[in-house]
């Protein structure tokens, strides 16, 4: 049997309501005794497996290996998944480092294949910790099955905040977002940028970005993000102009523009 999130309501007032539940929410839908099933299977298998291609042969390990790193739906992709976890990170020239969406290395990061040592589903804690990450990203899929929007912004506080706090530069932490479709994807909107934005060259996306990150939070760096009200800030806007784009909310033009200028 499977938990399904409770979502009563959409918008701002729907992600409140979804905050105040979480805890609860999460517990129940992982006791479920279909994710139950995935992870004991994998914490029984995992510990034994040495290189990538024993994880891309067995559907159900892949499952949750993937799973955890919010990229389930790679799941077909087996020679593309079996060359990024094979090559592992340690080498400059890896699929892994290449790639835009850097949630490929943290998957290839976190098994450590391809390096000179043994891979880290020998060490100890290894299956819990995937078992934990895939818990949470399971929970955000099955939330999104009934409002993506929600799960965009359960999305927020893991990735934004990991980008924020990363050591590169500021230019190096913008690219990450826009490099991100599900972060991008909020910050467009949040931002009010038209689709056709996207198509930009990227140092032009990059000025608009910060030129509206100091308008709408006070500063141009990604790093602010590290400040959980400024997370908080930016899922309300995105949230709020998803709403109004989409004919929800019953805003009029007025209570629209005030809302906006108030940051909801």
């Amino acid at each position: 049997m499977s938990f399904q999130p409770i979502l009563p309501i959409g918008g701002y007032a729907g992600w409140r309501f979804l905050e105040r539940t979480m805890e609860r929410q999460q517990e129940a839908f992982n006791k479920s005794t279909t994710v139950q099933r995935e992870i004991d299977y994998f914490a029984e298998k995992i510990g034994k497996v040495t290189n990538a291609d024993e994880i891309v042969s067995d559907y159900r390990l892949l499952k949750v290996a993937l799973g955890a790193f919010g990229l389930q739906d790679d799941i077909g992709s087996k020679f593309f998944i079996r060359k990024v976890l094979s090559e592992g990170t340690s080498a400059d020239d890896a699929l892994a480092n290449k790639l835009a969406d850097k949630s490929y290395f943290k998957l290839a990061e976190a098994f450590g294949f391809g390096g000179s040592g043994p891979p880290r589903t020998q060490e100890p804690g290894f299956a819990e910790r995937i078992a934990k990450a895939y818990r949470e990203r399971s929970f955000e899929v099955a939330v999104g099955q009934q409002n993506n929007d929600m799960r965009l912004a359960l999305n927020i506080d893991r990735d934004l905040g990991g980008i924020a706090q990363d050591e590169s530069s500021d230019r190096g932490k913008w690219f990450s977002v826009m490099g991100s479709g599900p972060l991008r994807q909020v910050f467009d909107t949040a931002f009010g940028l038209p689709t056709a934005f996207a198509a930009l060259d990227l140092d032009r996306q990059l000025e608009v970005y910060r030129d509206k990150a100091k308008a709408m939070f006070g500063s141009s760096e990604a790093a602010q993000f590290t400040d959980p009200d400024k997370r908080e800030k930016l899922i309300k806007m995105f949230l709020i102009r998803s709403e109004i784009a989409s004919g929800g909310g019953n805003y009029s033009p007025g209570q629209t523009a005030l809302t906006l200028l108030r940051g909801g």
